[in-house]
């Protein structure tokens, strides 16, 4: 059992996984260090020095914080952007192989496949 648990730990699948959620936690703690210290202030002062994270209010003992859950649209919608224009940017990089010239084609009588260069068509004998 061991062994079986090492060979589906150690596949290339799992590894890129635990890669990636490792460098998600570190990235997304870096987005909300600029969502929180550096564009939430910057919004606020906008909009006549408001603080998102203080606006509240209180239905008996209970606190509605309002303000956070505005900082958190804007946080995911700013980690959208942010893997949206990576991802784009990527697909970009990557290089695209021209399309490979075609060697067959398809005779116009009996519709079958033959050879690009055939001047006949070796299941209805037609002339090209």
């Amino acid at each position: 059992m061991l062994k079986e648990f090492k060979d589906f730990a150690m596949r290339g699948n799992v590894m890129d996984l635990a890669i990636a959620v490792i460098i998600g936690g570190a990235f997304g703690k870096i987005i909300a260090s600029l969502v929180n210290d550096v564009l939430m202030p910057l919004i606020g002062l906008l909009l006549g020095g408001l603080d998102f994270s203080t606006l509240s209010f209180k239905v008996k003992d209970a606190s509605v914080n309002y303000g956070l859950f505005i900082q958190a649209i804007v946080d995911f919608t700013i980690v959208a952007l942010v893997i949206f224009l990576i991802v784009r940017t990527m697909n970009r990089m990557k290089k695209t192989e021209p399309a490979a010239a075609p060697t067959t084609k398809e005779c116009p009588y009996c519709f079958s496949m033959i050879p690009i260069q055939a001047k006949r068509c070796p299941h209805c004998t037609s002339q090209l």
